[in-house]
């Protein structure tokens, strides 16, 4: 499958290109980006050609891989599916609910595939430890952190990004988050029970009524120092407590290789995949309501 990468920050440099170079069955046509020389720059680390004009690399592509920002992303992504390209997206799809819905109509009515990628859903562990739990079902409670020192003191590559800056963990780590506890505790139907309060910086407190019956708190920060940082979820249930392995934080080039397996699968069957831009505008609506619920943070 022939794909173009439309973005130039540091996920398309250091995940998103390699995994595409790397994987047997996709082949990099090129890149383009908002900035031009960062386009060039990239396409000639990667051993692709840099594009100025983004219709004319999807015109010779078979999907795009989006590495942009959530605001960004909704209004390429509609150009990639018109033009009849399978996509390839990142987490949030859009920071609007609106911008997810004009995406989920323009995917459906061109007939292309489309897969969002949430690293725990493609990541080897934590994919396995979910379809694993949702064998088991009959969860009862969940709770899930996820604080990161991202704008809280440690040097990150994603530390200047603006667009984290603005929306915060909610919409960043967020949308991990929910990648996790939906499949297993299932969809929130009752979004007036949702319940959001904001603490010190970006932090943000959640609780989340799921159509099962059963209730997860979630704690979602990028501004905590390095040394409170951290990843974990656990549920408990009759079958007792299980908690999610620990992040490995080198596996997403490995993750976004498989997330180019599901799409190309989804492509050759037609079937969708539970990761599509549907799950994707589910999980942004569900952000948008958190959002309201928690204010402004300070």
């Amino acid at each position: 499958m022939r794909f173009g990468l439309l973005g130039t920050g540091p996920w398309a440099r250091n995940t998103q290109g390699p995994a595409l170079i790397d994987h047997p069955d996709a082949e990099l046509v090129g890149v383009w980006g908002r900035r031009p020389e960062a386009a060039a720059e990239l396409a000639n680390d990667l051993g692709t050609a840099a594009f100025a004009d983004v219709d004319e690399l999807l015109a010779g592509c078979d999907a795009v891989a989006v590495a942009l920002p959530p605001h960004v992303q909704p209004e390429l992504a509609v150009r990639a599916a018109g033009a009849g390209c399978h996509l390839l997206l990142d987490k949030p799809v859009a920071s609007e609910p609106a911008d997810a819905r004009r995406l989920v109509a323009a995917v459906e009515e061109a007939g292309v595939a489309s897969v969002v990628f949430f690293t725990l859903r493609f990541a080897p562990q934590p994919a396995e430890w979910i379809a694993a739990q949702q064998e088991v079902g009959g969860w009862l409670t969940a709770r899930a952190q996820w604080l990161s020192a991202v704008l809280g003191g440690k040097q990150s590559a994603y530390s200047a990004s603006p667009w984290r800056r603005e929306r915060g963990a909610l919409w960043d780590v967020g949308p991990h988050v929910l990648s996790l506890l939906l499949p297993v505790l299932g969809d929130v139907t009752d979004t007036d029970r949702i319940a959001a309060v904001r603490g010190p910086g970006d932090t943000v407190n959640l609780l989340l009524p799921h159509v099962t019956g059963a209730v997860s708190t979630v704690t979602l920060s990028l501004t905590v120092p390095p040394e409170a940082a951290v990843v974990e979820a656990e549920l408990r249930g009759p079958a007792g407590a299980v908690r999610l392995p620990e992040r490995d934080r080198g596996v997403a080039p490995l993750a976004f290789g498989r997330a180019i397996d599901a799409l190309l699968e989804a492509a050759r069957s037609g079937e969708p995949h539970p990761c599509d831009v549907r799950f994707g505008a589910r999980v942004t609506e569900l952000l948008a309501v958190a959002e309201e619920r928690a204010g402004k943070g300070s």
